[in-house]
């Protein structure tokens, strides 16, 4: 049987309405259905991942092409969304902020863009994945413009509040591209898919920081409009790119249902519970971690640009693990995992805390590292059990008597609610972080109680976890 060539590749990106009806010679499943009918932008009609023989003709090609220019378009998201953990490294005695003010600082867009990403979830059903991203991607200009012109000593600290919220528009990116990458793949891949578009997208909590070293290290702190200034062109093609070369996908729906009915499910609220000590702490690291190095020891980072070579480590180190803990996920369970990260974090956090009484700078970083890769462990972990915790309901619920089917799909359907839930809730968390941190310094000019209250959280997350889905005896949570 020989490969049918990618019939999509000279269609129209807009514009003209097709539809392909075209049947190859080996008999595979006819290509794609490009239609308008009254709709904005190439929308595909006819999609059947789950087909083998769709999947290998067309599908699969169709569906990495999507994968890539979402991956691009939600890393750019990431970076604007926390593009002010490293802008407010640049803020100096000229600018009259002190510690407390740049948490807050940090802090809203991680509010803002933890309230967006419900919206978000559903922006793709209702407007298309191509056309959502691209516009999605295209918003990001604001916040980068602003801030390459309200940046300079005298801007008022309302100003500065103002553009840094804009520029939580950045944290729904996730929820959206999460929704559409999740309508392209079949049941048997999705999970490599997912892992590799939120991956993608949490690297560029790294990259922006790389960025704002590249600033310092070649024009100095007297300058952080630029750091802004080098994202415009970066979202003008992660605009373009999916405007070009995405797709919308018809069939892709989000259950409006589906996420009433998750809400009444005990399970939501564990697992967000859960997703906020992990991606919470992810998120909330990203923004604070350089304004705790330089309030933290003032004497080693002195100056912005010392802070801003280790800034992105944790990060880096974080995003890249991820796949990890959805890989051992696979293998030993989500659960076992998230319960011994947990644990992990917990040292870390520890490690952090007795680092920061013996005021040692090398065991700091050593513990604030392991709970950047743990947190980026249990963020994998942590969303593998969404599914598997639905599956086996819908296992016990075929047992009793109910069809099999129609169990899978409403498990099915409750896992995609659950995910843009947990995403939400989990964001929030970077909120809870910064000002952990902003209390904390305010009342005791240390971090110390935020490190405790952060061990304090990871040790119930860890009972949680034990309660519910692993003591093995006693009633668990349905």
């Amino acid at each position: 049987m020989t490969a049918r060539p990618d019939m999509t590749a000279h269609l129209p990106r807009g514009g003209t309405p097709v539809t392909t009806t075209m049947k190859s010679e080996d008999g595979l499943p006819p290509a794609l259905e490009y239609s308008r009918h009254g709709r904005t932008g190439r929308w595909i009609d006819d999609w059947r991942p789950e087909e083998p023989g769709f999947w290998a003709a067309t599908g699969s090609a169709v569906a990495r092409r999507n994968l890539s220019f979402s991956i691009f378009s939600e890393h750019i998201g990431f970076s604007v969304w926390t593009m002010w953990s490293a802008l407010v490294l640049f803020l100096g005695p000229k600018y009259g902020i002190d510690p407390a003010a740049k948490f807050v600082l940090t802090a809203v867009p991680a509010l803002v863009g933890s309230v967006l990403r419900l919206p978000y979830t559903f922006a793709v059903a209702k407007f298309g994945g191509r056309n959502w991203t691209a516009f999605s991607a295209a918003v990001l200009i604001v916040p980068c413009v602003l801030a390459a012109t309200v940046l300079q000593p005298g801007v008022s600290y309302s100003t500065l509040l103002i553009v840094a919220a804009i520029a939580g528009v950045g944290g729904g990116n996730f929820a959206s591209s999460m929704a559409n990458i999740n309508a392209y793949y079949p049941e048997r891949y999705k999970g490599r898919a997912l892992g590799l578009n939120a991956g993608g997208g949490n690297i560029g909590v790294a990259a922006v920081q790389l960025v704002a070293l590249l600033v310092l290290a070649t024009a100095g702190a007297s300058h952080p409009r630029l750091v802004p200034g080098i994202y415009i062109p970066l979202v003008v093609l992660a605009a373009l790119g999916s405007w070009l070369y995405m797709d919308n996908l018809s069939s892709a729906g989000n259950d409006k249902r589906a996420m009433r009915d998750v809400r009444k499910d005990p399970h939501t609220w564990v697992i967000s519970v859960l997703y906020i000590g992990t991606f919470g702490s992810f998120i909330g690291f990203g923004f604070a971690f350089g304004q705790v190095l330089q309030v933290q020891f003032k004497a080693d980072f002195s100056t912005a640009i010392n802070a801003a070579y280790l800034t992105f480590l944790g990060p880096l180190l974080g995003s890249l693990v991820r796949p990890l803990g959805g890989a051992l996920a696979d293998r030993v369970g989500g659960a076992l995992v998230t319960f011994w990260n947990f644990a992990a974090m917990a040292l870390g956090a520890a490690t952090v805390l007795i680092a920061s009484m013996q005021k040692s700078l090398p065991l700091f970083l050593t513990g604030f590292i392991l709970l950047f890769v743990f947190s980026g462990i249990g963020n994998g972990s942590t969303y593998k059990m969404i599914p598997a915790i639905f599956r086996a309901k819908s296992r016990l619920k075929a047992e009793t008597g109910a069809d099999a089917g129609t169990a899978d799909r409403e498990a099915r359907r409750l896992s995609g609610a659950l995910i843009g839930i947990a995403g939400a809730v989990g964001a929030f968390g970077g909120v809870l972080v910064n000002l952990a941190f902003r209390q904390s310094f305010l009342e005791y000019k240390t971090g110390n109680a935020a490190y405790i209250a952060f061990i304090a959280y990871y040790a119930i997350c860890f009972a949680v976890t034990w309660w519910v889905y692993l003591r093995p005896s006693g009633k668990r949570l349905p």
